[in-house]
């Protein structure tokens, strides 16, 4: 697929914070998108292995097939991460892997699930938001940790798949803590770009089977950047 151009992948540290704000403001989660409209739908995930000057990471999209939910296509990167972990500017380590990995793939999925947040972020800029504008489609974010900004609390919901609480900041709502499977931990659900918030709750829980609390696309991308993480891991020891 074609990925935009939007600013440089490895960009001065000092305007990380500026390239949020700007972009924050053209992002759009408005926007209904209907389930019976989705026909490919692709999981996003990102691995670590390593730490410091020497920390590579490993990237893995699976797209699926959204009626019949099995793969259609599979990418990956791999690199060495070049920017520190900074709370709030996880994406700039993360998004040369994204767009390296999202150039390979033949399909171009009309949704992108990411293992991570959208704009449940202090500056509206999570993962999913960011990538958007290189993805050019839109996406929504399900991180299983809440990231908790201006030191928000979210209530936990009911217990029955489905349930949801919404999570407001400064009179804005963010994202929810969704029940996606009945008795287990919530997720944290963000729009990313060009969905709304009701969307993108309907289409997690539709995407969602009773194998795991994540949804299909995103529990395979989870499970294939381990993959990834323990194979190079083996070769490290075999060549040191």
């Amino acid at each position: 697929m074609q990925v935009n151009d939007i600013h440089p992948l490895l960009p001065d540290p000092g305007e990380f914070i500026q390239i949020q704000e700007r972009l924050a403001k053209q992002i759009d989660v408005s926007r209904p998108f209907r389930c019976k409209d989705l026909r490919t739908v692709a999981g996003v995930d990102l691995a670590y292995a390593g730490e410091g000057e020497s920390e590579t990471g490993f990237c893995h999209i699976a797209v699926f097939d959204a009626a019949t939910m099995q793969v259609v296509e599979r990418a990956e990167a791999v690199g060495k991460i070049e920017v520190p972990y900074i709370p709030g500017l996880l994406t700039f380590r993360e998004l040369p892997l994204v767009v390296e990995a999202a150039g390979k793939l033949e399909t171009v999925p009309d949704l992108f699930l990411f293992d991570g947040n959208g704009i449940l972020h202090p500056r509206r800029m999570g993962i999913a938001a960011h990538a958007s504008f290189f993805l050019g489609k839109p996406t929504v974010g399900v991180a299983k940790t809440y990231f908790k900004i201006a030191e928000t609390e979210y209530k936990e919901p009911e217990q029955e798949k489905g349930s949801y609480t919404e999570i407001t900041i400064d009179g804005e709502t963010l994202g929810r803590a969704v029940r996606t499977s009945s008795g287990v931990k919530s997720v944290f659900v963000s729009p990313g770009n060009g969905i709304d918030l009701d969307s993108s709750t309907k289409l997690v829980l539709s995407l969602t089977g009773s194998e795991s609390r994540l949804p299909v696309p995103v529990r395979e991308a989870d499970i294939s950047t381990r993959r990834m993480r323990r194979s190079w891991e083996e070769e490290q020891r075999l060549d040191p």
